[in-house]
């Protein structure tokens, strides 16, 4: 073992995804080695077992020896790997859950890109699969401001193309298929029995892996397993740089598919995957559906699938993501769980048995299967339940409608603000709070007005601060946050929703029908005067 007297490096202070830079930044000397450190010092690694993978982005090969170099050097007892490194996030969750092993490492930046000048990530997700509790990550931010030494072995890299067992040093290194057990999983929770008839009598479909860790993973499942044809699944090949594609599934990013979903002879379903895995957006023959009413629709119709034929025991969503949840969860009559952004605070609900679904507004769904959202797992719950239904997505919307009414949604993200104005912004606008209620402004009234705080229910932790939030008296409203996915300057997403009831007014374009909700957001925020910007960069 070699004892490396290092330097403390700033601004290592990682998220509820982890910590995100730019990869020549985590490729600098010392800077991989400390945070990973970091991690050993404050969780403990001697005697221990980890998963570890990555969804294959520059550098992700690398930084897996390091971090295995490290691991048998602090004394862990065994790591489990996926096969070339490659896990996705989802599949990371389920090994560490599997193996109840004590805990995993995983190397992605998520949806953002990869490359030699792009983004790289690491995060620890706890014995219960999901992403280590804010409590934990402040430790390991404390830990690198004063680190001094990191504890690495000497020894050459292990070929980790190779499934089979190996080892570093005295610890054991098992590399296992990353795809196998997650496929096992899923046949376990869905009727692949009537998905492959589906796929048999002629449906068709489009799967965009976007270059990224799904692709192996639904190549597997889609085409072998369930019997899809050959090609279904596109950009399924892992690369470093993602093939130079953005791989975060929104019409944005994902415009092939939506040209394709949207055109002449379209497939009659489409959907794609980001980074790692855990994100989906799913779209039917000129239909796309936003994440709200994808987890809304899930919810609704999850009893079609085995694993969840004996009903839901709750449904939750972030606070951002809007209410069409609430109105199925009322009709099941079953609790809804309003909260913060951030799978951990799912994983609280999870693990109590409070919730059996959740989803975010950032194209991210899961059940507790997992403790992470799960890409794959939501557009399979989409198959299976046109399996069942034996209808198009878009009538499967329709009728959703005329049932529980339509909430009109749409996210606008403003990226790379510099941070200074974007806080400037959100001060301002919390410190405006208190006089907005009575106000009318094009035609809404605004009801009630707050910045967001959550108690959970499990643990009675307290997280304030989570999002502005401006209510108006016909349901509509608006959200503002700063995200903090992003690697350079800030990200402000702005939320917008707007209820009806219906039977009427079911059918308009999203931003149509939200236009007098974004007319108001930007004039109650000044987005203008405090960015320069009128036209987000992304609107899903």
């Amino acid at each position: 073992m070699t004892i490396i007297s290092t330097q403390p490096i700033a601004g290592q202070k990682p998220g509820t995804s982890g910590l995100r830079k730019k990869t020549p930044i985590f490729m600098g000397e010392h800077y991989l080695e400390n945070f990973v450190q970091a991690i050993f010092d404050v969780v403990g690694a001697a005697g221990k077992t980890f998963v570890l993978g990555g969804d294959g982005r520059y550098f992700n090969d690398t930084a897996a020896q390091i971090i295995l170099r490290m691991a048998a050097a602090n004394g862990a007892a065994r790591v489990i790997i996926g096969q070339g490194a490659i896990l996705s996030t989802p599949a990371a969750s389920h090994l560490i859950r599997l193996n109840k092993t004590d805990g995993g490492i995983i190397m992605s930046a998520s949806h953002n890109p990869g490359g030699p000048t792009e983004d790289f990530g690491v995060k620890f997700n706890i014995s219960n699969g999901g992403p280590a509790p804010e409590s934990v990550t402040e430790a390991m931010y404390k830990r690198t401001t004063d680190i001094s030494e990191y504890h690495i072995l000497e020894t050459a890299d292990i070929d980790l193309g190779k499934i089979g067992r190996t080892s570093v040093g005295d610890m054991i290194v098992d590399v296992v298929d990353p795809v196998a057990n997650y496929a096992t999983l899923m046949e376990s929770l869905f009727d692949f029995p009537a998905i492959a008839a589906l796929f048999k009598g002629g449906f068709r479909m489009r799967m965009d892996s976007m270059c990224a860790v799904t692709g192996p993973y639904a190549v597997e499942i889609l085409e072998k397993r369930l019997g899809a044809a050959s090609g279904t699944c596109v950009n399924a090949t892992p690369l470093p740089d993602f093939g130079g594609m953005h791989p975060d599934p929104n019409p944005t990013w994902a415009k092939a598919l939506m040209d394709e979903m949207f055109g002449a002879n379209s497939p009659d379903f489409g959907a794609a995957s980001d980074g790692d895995g855990d994100r989906n957006m799913v779209v039917g023959a000129g239909a796309y559906v936003s994440p709200s009413d994808s987890l809304a629709v899930l919810a609704a119709n999850a009893h079609l699938a085995p694993g969840y034929a004996a009903g839901l025991k709750g449904i939750a969503r972030s606070m951002p993501t809007s209410a069409a949840a609430d109105r199925v969860a009322v009709s099941l009559g079953i609790e809804s769980y309003e909260t913060p952004t951030g799978w951990k605070f799912f994983g609280n609900l999870l693990d109590a048995g409070r919730a059996t679904i959740c989803g975010e507004e950032s194209f991210g769904t899961g059940s507790d299967h997992v403790r992470e959202k799960d890409g794959l797992w939501a557009i399979l719950l989409w198959l299976n339940i046109l399996a069942v239904r034996k209808q198009s997505v878009a009538a499967i919307l329709a009728e959703h409608w005329a049932k529980f009414g339509r909430n009109y949604y749409s996210r606008h993200d403003f990226e790379a603000i510099a941070s200074n104005k974007a806080d400037a912004m959100m001060a301002a606008l919390r410190g405006s709070l208190a006089t907005l209620p009575g106000q009318t402004l094009e035609g809404l009234t605004v009801q009630a007005a707050d910045d967001f705080a959550y108690t959970d229910p499990v643990d009675g932790s307290i997280s304030k601060a989570q999002g502005v939030r401006i209510l108006f008296e016909d349901g509509s409203r608006i959200v503002l946050r700063l995200s903090g996915t992003g690697t350079e300057g800030a990200t402000l997403r702005l939320y917008l929703e707007r209820y009806a009831a219906g039977p009427e007014g079911l059918d308009l374009d999203p931003q149509d029908a939200l236009a007098p909700v974004i007319r108001a957001a930007h004039t109650l925020a000044k987005i203008e005067n405090y960015t320069g910007r009128v036209t987000p960069d992304v609107i899903t």
